[in-house]
């Protein structure tokens, strides 16, 4: 795993300042500690911080083609490379390494821009092509590996794996974009392509960008999407039997390295299966790794120990207390923009015990969106039989009054906390699945938000980025609908993200099986019958690893990866968080309504109403402000909202 960075001038060939690349470069050192790479010619230059995984000896970048016409920065993994050396050599193409890196540059000049069709892996990189004069960025097809990047005023292009790199280069605006404002609020991170600031963009996952020197900039072009066909008749028994084919041969490719290799190990489904196709093709015990807790409510550490027992895997646990608190500093300097999952705080320290014993870890990442496993799923389907069953004419006015008339009962029993359904099933599908998952719901960023941030958003709704996709999903089958709006949103920008800023802090390389396109492309074509079946989710994953993993660790309840938010706000962060909501950096920005952050603080500290989540958005909202210094926007103060509006959100 490494980190890749770049200066190119699309208007001619000025000459790059090596300071500025140097400074780029640099501000990732911590994605790649074992090499420092860079190349400068006329009107380009390119970067590289590399961590050894493949190739140790000759792998270095920027690395060339035979003539020093073509060269590539790189960061991931191309998991198929030794299957496309023969071919390529085939053509007439002749390696110097052993590498991967090399691989794409010689796809390249075999197949062009259709290269990145190819390729099986994940990755983000750029290659400049002197003859064609051609700049060249792709980014896998599930978003593993992150690229950013900007076109500056003066007409430079810039680009790195983190938008610290971007920022490093001194010239990028920092503006902050009100939509994205509008995003993170109600999502928890910024999605693809937008960034915090207006000045720079994403990369977009399954997306190459080609610029040629000379010619009008083209908008990205998406060379990949997954489909939700439904249409493969393979029988259930079937389909469990190649499943667990599949998932071998992925975890197989994925174990290639020439340095210490393991394993997450969480004791849930996903993680679980994959330390159990990795035992079955290990020559030694597998490396494992666990988190604890002091609090058995998060705790799960016994059930990632019966695999490990089963497996004989050489098992390690590293204890975090669960006021484990500090590192929200920490996580706003990793993440250069708003990110509000508080799991990254148990995710960072996985990833710090892990790197104390391997440089490549497998995880489990990517198994919920393919195989059905959130509980939001199984509710939502509960919910579309419901609308289906009414027009939306009808559920509008009657469930929509049900829903602002019901009160919010946070403490009262499950099958009491009506209010959420009523406001979902006054919705259509796609807006009711994006209120399920919003941190602050419509109603509460309508009293978050200042009347001029709701000015300058200009009718802008976060909703619309689910409406975007769901346009494109090719689907209309309920529980398919939702999980290609997570591979579009969640898994990218929450997940993928979390855990490539945690695993890349400490120089860990963090490979996804769950996530081979391949495997994800043979799963979207199964029924969504064998993904729930009788209320249960990964219902096929779970059949299919029968054989290898206890009954506890497959059918017990899900727990997650959480840290006690609740607690630690009306405990030991109660004063800091009424520190940092109301004196802090927000009410500098002009976005906020001071009213409601104080009912939220007051509310949530007097156990009236749990505004936990809400709560930490903000809370990492202003870490992002204090820690990454961003240009402060000229709003005015926000105003009041009335006070019953408060007691109604």
């Amino acid at each position: 795993m490494c980190g890749i960075v770049g200066i190119w001038d699309s208007r001619g060939t000025r000459s790059i300042e090596r300071g500025q690349l140097v400074r780029m470069n640099e501000s990732q050192h911590h994605r790649g500690p074992d090499e420092t790479g860079t190349h400068l010619a006329p009107g380009v230059g390119l970067g590289h911080k590399r961590l050894s995984i493949i190739d140790l000896a000759t792998g270095q970048q920027p690395l060339f083609n035979e003539d020093h016409s073509v060269v590539i920065v790189f960061n991931g993994e191309i998991y198929n490379y030794q299957e496309l050396i023969p071919e390529l050599q085939a053509l007439g193409h002749q390696f110097r390494t052993r590498s991967d890196t090399e691989v794409i540059v010689h796809a390249w000049e075999a197949w062009g821009e259709a290269c990145v069709d190819r390729l099986r892996g994940m990755f983000a990189f750029a290659i400049w092509d002197e003859k064609k004069q051609t700049l060249f960025l792709a980014r896998d097809r599930l978003g593993v590996k992150p690229l950013f990047y900007a076109m500056l005023p003066d007409g430079m292009f810039v680009f790195g794996s983190e938008l610290k790199a971007l920022l490093a280069h001194g010239n990028l605006s920092r503006q902050i974009d009100p939509r994205s404002v509008e995003d993170y609020f109600a999502l928890g991170y910024v999605p693809e392509p937008r960034t915090i600031y207006t000045s720079a963009l994403k990369l977009a996952p399954g997306h190459t960008l080609t610029l040629r020197r000379g010619q009008p900039a083209q908008p990205p072009r998406r060379y990949w999407d997954v489909r939700f066909t439904g249409d493969n008749p393979i029988t259930p028994e079937d389909a469990q039997a190649e499943l667990v084919e599949r998932l071998r041969e992925s975890v197989r490719l994925r174990m290639i390295s020439e340095v210490p290799l393991g394993a997450f190990l969480s004791g849930g489904v996903d993680s679980s299966a994959v330390v159990a196709m990795m035992a079955g093709q290990s020559g030694g015990p597998v490396n494992t790794c666990s988190i604890s807790f002091d609090d058995p409510k998060f705790d799960e550490t016994a059930f990632a120990q019966q695999v490990a027992d089963r497996y004989q895997t050489r098992h390690f646990v590293d204890r975090v207390e669960t006021d484990d608190f500090d590192l929200i500093d920490t996580l706003a300097a990793l993440y250069d923009e708003p990110y509000a999952d508080s799991s990254a705080i148990p995710t960072y320290r996985v990833c710090q015990l892990a790197r104390r014993h391997v440089t490549v870890a497998l995880s489990g990442d990517g198994g919920d969106e393919s195989f059905g496993g959130y509980r939001r799923y199984r509710l939502h389907l509960n919910e579309e039989r419901m609308r289906a069953a009414l027009p939306l004419g009808l559920r509008r006015p009657l469930f929509g009054t049900l829903g602002r008339l019901y009160p919010k009962a946070d403490r009262a029993p499950r099958f009491l906390r009506a209010k959420s359904t009523f406001q979902a099933l006054a919705r259509d599908s796609v807006a009711a699945y994006f209120h399920s998952v919003s941190i602050f719901r419509e109603d509460m960023r309508a009293m978050l938000f200042s009347p001029e941030l709701r000015r300058q958003l200009g009718g802008y709704r976060a909703v619309d980025v689910f409406h975007d996709h769901a346009s494109r999903a090719g689907t209309d089958d309920p529980l398919s609908l939702i999980q290609y709006l997570d591979m579009q949103t969640y898994l990218i920008g929450d997940i993928n993200t979390k855990v490539d800023r945690a695993s890349m802090a400490h120089a860990l390389e963090v490979r996804e099986p769950l996530m081979d396109h391949k495997l994800v492309e043979w799963v979207a074509g199964l029924s969504s019958r064998v993904k729930i079946r009788s209320g249960e989710g990964k219902w096929l994953l779970k059949k299919s690893m029968e054989p290898h993993l206890p009954h506890d660790v497959l059918y017990r309840p899900k727990m997650g990866f959480a840290v006690p938010l609740a607690r630690w706000f009306r405990g030991p962060l109660r004063q800091r968080v009424r520190t940092a909501l109301l004196e802090g950096q927000l009410g500098q920005t002009g976005f906020f309504n001071r009213k409601y952050l104080e009912h939220l603080v007051d509310a949530h500290a007097a156990g009236q109403r749990d505004y936990s989540a809400p709560l930490w958005t903000l809370l990492m909202f202003e870490a992002f402000l204090r820690v990454g210094e961003p240009a402060r926007a000229a709003v005015p103060a926000a105003s009041a909202a009335p006070q019953s509006a408060l007691a109604a959100a």
